[in-house]
C-alpha cells in the first residue's frame, strides 16, 4: 500500500510513542500498543509484533473504524477491536494508548481498582476500574473495556492483562497512562507501609475540575 501523506505526522507520533513506552518502562518488548483518530474518521494504530525501533512511519497501518486495512504495509495491532470500540463509543477521545506498566498490571491481576490514594488520580476518574477477564485481542475484550471506560473515566484496568488510558490526543493519552502507572506505585507502596487514607468523591471532584481547566489553558 502506498504511503499517504496525509497521516504522516500522526504515525511518526505513534513511532515516537512506542519508543517512549519502552523508555517509560509502560511495557516490555513488542507489548503494549497506541493509536489516535484522524481528521477523517480513521484510526493510526501500532502493527502487531514488530519492535518498536524498527517501525517505519510510513509503514504503520491506518484502518477504518471496522478494523479494515486502508493504509500501511504492517498488520494492524491485535488489539485492533478494542481501540476502534473505544472509538466508535466515546466520540471525545482521540487518543487510545495499551501498556503492560508493572504496578498498574499488579492491580488489574488482583482484579483491584487503583483508588484516590493520590490526587493524580482525578487525571483518570474517581478511580482506576477493571474490566473483566477477556482473551487479548477478542470482542469480548473491547466490550469489557469500553464498559469500563464511562465517559468520566479515561483509563481502565483489564484484568490480568495491563491497562487502557484515553485522552483527547496522543500525549493526552500518554500522560493518562503515566499517571496511572504512578497512581498504582503510589496505592502499592502505601498499602505495604499501612492504610492508604482514600480521597472522597467530592474532593477528586474538586480536582477533575481543576485539571480540566489546567489543561484546558
Amino acid at each position: 500500500m502506498a504511503d499517504e501523506p496525509r497521516y504522516r505526522s500522526m504515525r511518526e507520533m505513534i513511532v515516537e510513542t512506542g519508543l517512549e513506552m519502552i523508555e517509560q518502562e509502560l511495557t516490555k518488548g513488542t507489548g503494549g500498543n497506541a493509536s489516535a483518530r484522524t481528521d477523517d474518521g480513521n484510526v493510526v494504530i501500532s502493527p502487531s509484533g514488530v519492535p518498536y525501533d524498527e517501525i517505519p512511519p510510513s509503514e504503520v497501518p491506518v484502518v477504518s473504524l471496522d478494523g479494515e486495512r486502508i493504509a500501511g504495509d504492517l498488520p494492524p495491532s491485535s488489539e485492533t477491536p478494542m481501540h476502534t470500540a473505544v472509538y466508535a463509543g466515546r466520540e471525545d477521545v482521540g487518543a487510545v494508548i495499551h501498556t503492560h506498566s508493572p504496578y498498574a498490571s499488579t492491580f488489574a491481576s488482583l482484579r483491584e481498582p487503583i483508588p484516590a490514594s493520590s490526587y493524580l488520580i482525578a487525571y483518570a476518574g474517581h478511580e482506576v476500574p477493571v474490566a473483566g477477564y477477556a482473551p487479548p485481542g477478542s470482542e469480548e475484550l473491547a466490550n469489557g473495556a469500553l464498559d469500563a471506560l464511562s465517559e468520566a473515566t479515561n483509563a481502565c484496568l483489564l484484568a490480568n492483562h495491563g491497562v487502557l488510558a484515553v485522552g483527547e490526543g496522543v500525549r493526552d493519552a500518554f500522560e493518562n497512562a503515566l499517571i496511572v502507572e504512578h497512581c498504582a506505585r503510589i496505592h502499592y507502596q502505601a498499602s505495604a507501609i499501612g492504610d492508604p487514607v482514600v480521597l472522597t468523591d467530592e474532593e477528586v471532584d474538586e480536582l477533575i475540575a481543576g485539571f480540566a481547566e489546567y489543561r484546558s489553558q
